[in-house]
């Protein structure tokens, strides 16, 4: 094990122990001998890690909080949940700060390897963790109960937990973690787990023995995953339905958080290729808290690795929902990116249907296919899509006559409206949408593009525009804006809240000012951002009295000059031509009277201005005394 390993094995065991511990306590519960304690504590002292303590024999501390989720489960016996996030909020800091540890530990193995292939060693393994340590956890239960039921595979899968052989579980492998066979007793166990869980066929990474995959690095790997502890959820929970699956009695859980934060950074590193399976997670919390997903089916025609299902499934948690009360359906057309999104939603606990053949949602509809109980083709009450941007190898001269294109035939070389129009053909009599594109989307008018965007409009599916900041996405810089669309604008419900008749009118939001920078290339929207852009849409399309928001209270819709505007019809058609780019229509932002006489301002503005000439003039006196100094006189 290197010293890495042993690093994050010290951390993880200390936080079991609550954080702090005795020196001799510490070294007997990690089994090393005095010498090897003495030095790997002595390094994470030095990098700040931990602080020694007081006490007879000494002990150390974290010197920052690690979550109580990154204590391992002493027991089956699910702990109680924590107390309830808000609803928009991201994990806690320390939680982020563990899982942006093991990612940069987990990178440095990486090597040469391209972030692309070591993507799936990577996440492959920590799925594997997670059902492992699930299994165990019920294991050890039922040998509590009925040492007899405890190999009973049946059991497991009643309680919606995967069925983990023998040689598959993870103590086998982080034994045998050192082993020149390691490569292969993973692909074993792969292989035996997708034997048995019928679910789990043809999704996880079979390609662990490969030749080229250095095994020492694997076993480095196995032995860094083994320190990602878990907080397990109540055996009931991993399901859809049931009372363990509401956040009462579902605890977060780790490893969770540790794939999507791996798959975030994966994405990043991939640049262009990562924004084909993956979702800024402030673009989709945007969507999900705008269109509130509390109960029905919940449907994506290309969900890449799932990450609007996931975040779904979240918002209806934090709000005291219940997971079983959305039906969760996908398709998706890259099969590698397919199994991302099966082990992403598994390793979440969540049920789902996704799709996959390589015909993709225009050409092979898997969702056209699905009945109801009343044998009635399904209908998605909520659609959360990001499909690829001005797609033009999509295959529409094939589909000239398709009975989705209710606004217009989509041209042959861009598919954005295709995906509108599938989109709209797919929503429930009362369904919103939610759909990420290209700007040019807003105001193209090529090859009948603005005739199928003024028929939308017309037909009043177009509920509300919102124009977003640049830099928001990995595989492109294009500038981006959210489809926000209804089927029926009459009147509904979100939640309790009652909808008010929105008939006639379309809400604009321009957020392109919005974000911050969290690298040199890329923006993220903050809470505050996505908290306002939300209760905005909110309160406008609420009933008069209606709670908006625990942030905003009844307070009713107001337009804001430069953010947003409520137009009617009449102003889209007659004054902007259907054009729908937000900027056209919330105006400039209201400017703060000025009410100094112009020449008391110039009198001013002059004297500050020559101050800073005068002090311009003493810098560059010092700047040529230092240079002749030096011999370089100017």
């Amino acid at each position: 094990m290197t010293d890495i390993a042993k690093q994050e094995r010290f951390l993880a065991t200390l936080a079991e122990l609550g954080g702090s511990a005795g020196n001799q306590r510490l070294c007997e519960a990690l089994g090393w001998q005095d010498s090897t304690y003495q030095r790997i504590k002595q390094q994470l002292i030095d990098e700040g890690r931990i602080r020694p303590g007081r006490g007879r024999g000494g002990s150390v501390a974290l010197a920052e909080a690690i979550p109580a989720s990154a204590a391992p489960a002493k027991s089956a016996t699910p702990k109680p949940a924590r107390t309830k996030a808000t609803a928009s909020a991201p994990a806690p800091a320390s939680e982020l700060d563990y899982a942006d540890k093991l990612w940069k530990t987990a990178d440095k193995l990486r090597g040469n390897m391209e972030p692309s292939d070591y993507k799936h060693v990577a996440l492959g393994l920590i799925f594997l963790k997670y059902i492992s340590d699930a299994f165990e956890a019920r294991h050890t239960q039922l040998l509590a109960e009925d040492p007899q039921a405890a190999e009973d595979k049946d059991e497991y899968l009643a309680d919606n937990i995967f069925w983990v052989p023998k040689p598959a579980r993870w103590s086998h492998l982080q034994a045998n973690a050192r082993q020149s066979s390691i490569g292969t007793l993973i692909d074993d166990a792969m292989r035996a787990i997708e034997k048995d869980n019928e679910s789990l066929k043809g999704v996880l990474p079979k390609d662990y023995a490969r030749p080229a995959l250095n095994k020492v690095m694997l076993g480095e790997l196995i032995d860094l995953i083994s320190g990602i502890a878990l907080l397990l959820p109540s055996p009931a929970g991993r399901g859809a339905g049931g009372e363990g699956t509401t956040r009462a009695n579902k605890s977060y859980d780790v490893l969770g958080r540790v794939y999507e934060y791996f798959l975030g950074q994966f994405a990043g590193a991939e640049g262009k290729r990562g924004g084909e399976f993956y979702t800024p997670r402030s673009v989709v919390r945007t969507l999900v808290e705008m269109l509130e997903p509390y109960q029905g089916r919940v449907y994506d025609p290309c969900c890449g690795s799932g990450g609007m299902f996931v975040q779904s499934e979240t918002f209806v948690a934090e709000h005291g929902g219940r997971i079983g009360d959305i039906a969760i359906y996908g398709q998706e057309s890259n099969y590698t990116t397919w199994r991302l999104a099966k082990m992403n939603l598994a390793v979440r606990g969540i049920d789902s249907r996704i799709f996959w053949n390589n015909e993709g949602s225009f050409h092979k509809d898997e969702f056209a296919a699905q009945r109801g109980s009343d044998g009635a083709p399904m209908k998605a009450d909520f659609i959360l899509a990001n499909p690829p941007f001005n797609i033009s190898d999509w295959g529409g001269e094939r589909l000239r006559e398709d009975v989705r294109w209710q606004f217009g035939v989509p041209p042959a070389g861009n598919a954005n409206y295709a995906w509108l129009q599938h989109i709209v053909h797919h929503l429930a009599p009362f369904g919103t949408a939610g759909v990420v594109l290209a700007n040019g989307s807003m105001s193209s008018q090529q090859s009948g593009e603005g005739d199928i965007r003024r028929a939308m409009v017309e037909a009043d599916v177009v509920d509300c525009m919102v124009a977003l900041p640049g830099q928001l996405f990995y595989s492109t810089q294009i500038p981006a804006c959210l489809w926000f669309l209804a089927r029926n604008k009459s009147n509904g419900r979100a939640g309790k809240r009652k909808l008010r008749d929105r008939r006639g009118e379309v809400l604009f939001i321009d957020a392109r000012k919005m974000g911050v920078l969290v690298d040199r290339t890329r923006r993220e929207l903050t809470d505050d951002d996505i908290h306002k852009i939300a209760d905005t849409y909110h309160a406008w399309r609420a009933a008069p009295g209606e709670l908006v928001s625990e942030r905003r209270g009844c307070s009713p819709y107001e337009d804001v000059p430069g953010f947003c505007k409520s137009a009617t019809l009449d102003e889209i058609r007659n004054k902007h031509g259907h054009v729908l780019t937000p900027g056209r229509y919330v105006g400039a932002e209201a400017q703060d009277e000025d009410d100094e006489a112009f020449d008391e301002k110039m009198k001013r503005l002059t004297a500050q201005l020559g101050e800073q000439m005068a002090r311009g003039m003493e810098l560059d006196a010092v700047i040529r005394e230092k240079l002749g100094a030096l011999g370089y006189g100017v």
